[in-house]
């Protein structure tokens, strides 16, 4: 028997979401009403993720449900904000309270361990799509943002990148991975885990800050285009899971790396005069550097011998998806 639009909200979406003092009113309303700190100023971004686009088919609902939120969280990491207030707009082909139960369960952890109020959203008959809106805090003029970087900036990465492309090209049946490495590459394309503490504390150090959900390579590319500068990347310095490196060829490892979307790290700039401030703010083994910034504009990938690295692929877009070198063709599940 199916129930009713209010009834979903009411039974999935209304109670065991964390609640905060400066919501005033939440769910059930025709809006809510959040009272904003006098003294931050507001950060909103918004993210959509459709079934065999952002997430192949049958992936466990949990699964969507973290993931929808995580890469908004990412948005917030990435100006150096801290999360607040999320609304959500569901669309499903039917209601099935089974797979509403795991969903909403997914979306709770997360929103419980970023301490994130669902204040409201909508349901709708449809294909599925997930739609959340994140709204947060920062202390005026102290947002990272994509238009700072400096030729003589060195470019960092967090933790390791092309592992949830691994992830996909594992479940998609591209490749053939051990079991244990597949779990690992799999979980990290499902479950990525946004960097809102580092985020946070690049707050004035960084010069620029993106998060990698296209690929390495097309999102570092939106910071030069902002920051009107070109790049060179040393493909050796890449950080490498062990298994990127134990499945994979060298080669093979980079256009992961560079290509992949998903992955959810935070990449970013940093002056010569701040290096200091970055060792004493983020453990040092919790980011990589990887090339610098340069007056020349574009982007570069060389390896140790001096020898240019071309990208097979030149990272996801929505509505174009080139294949350099090659005609283009369209591309499941990658984000954005």
């Amino acid at each position: 028997m199916s129930i009713a639009e209010f009834d979903v909200i009411a039974n999935y979406f209304s109670q065991d979401f964390p609640k905060r003092s400066d919501v005033v009113l939440g769910v059930g309303d025709d809006a809510a009403l959040c009272s904003i700190p006098s003294d931050k100023q507001l950060v909103v971004a918004v993210d959509t993720l459709i079934e065999n686009v952002h997430f192949p088919l049958k992936t466990r609902p949990e699964d969507i449900g973290y993931k929808a939120l995580a890469v908004n969280l990412s948005d917030m990491a990435a100006m150096g904000a801290t999360p607040a207030w999320m609304t959500l707009a569901l669309t499903c082909p039917h209601i099935d309270e089974t797979w509403l139960s795991k969903f909403s369960s997914g979306l709770r952890e997360l929103a419980e361990s970023s301490k994130v109020s669902l204040i409201g959203g909508d349901t709708t008959s449809g294909p599925l799509t997930i739609t959340i809106q994140i709204m947060g805090f920062v202390t005026p003029n102290s947002a990272l943002q994509r238009s700072g970087a400096k030729s003589g900036d060195g470019i960092y990465v967090t933790g390791t990148v092309g592992d949830a492309g691994l992830g996909l090209a594992s479940i998609e049946k591209r490749l053939v991975l051990a079991r244990p490495l597949q779990k690992i590459v799999e979980s990290r394309l499902h479950r990525p885990t946004p960097r809102l503490v580092e985020g946070k504390a690049l707050r004035g150090i960084a010069s620029s800050a993106i998060d990698i959900s296209d690929g390495l390579a097309a999102d570092l590319g939106h910071i030069l285009k902002a920051s009107g500068v070109g790049a060179t990347i040393e493909t050796d310095k890449l950080p490498l899971s062990s298994a990127l490196r134990d499945s994979l060829s060298a080669e093979t490892a980079w256009n992961f790396a560079l290509s992949s979307g998903d992955d959810y790290e935070l990449c970013f700039t940093v002056p010569k005069d701040k290096e200091r401030d970055l060792q004493d703010a983020l453990p040092v083994n919790s980011y990589t550097r990887i090339g610098t910034i340069e007056r020349r504009t574009g982007l570069r990938c060389v390896s140790s011998n001096g020898r240019m690295f071309m990208p097979q692929e030149s990272g996801y877009e929505h509505f174009i998806k080139l294949n350099i070198g090659a005609t283009p063709r369209k591309r499941r599940s990658r984000s954005r």
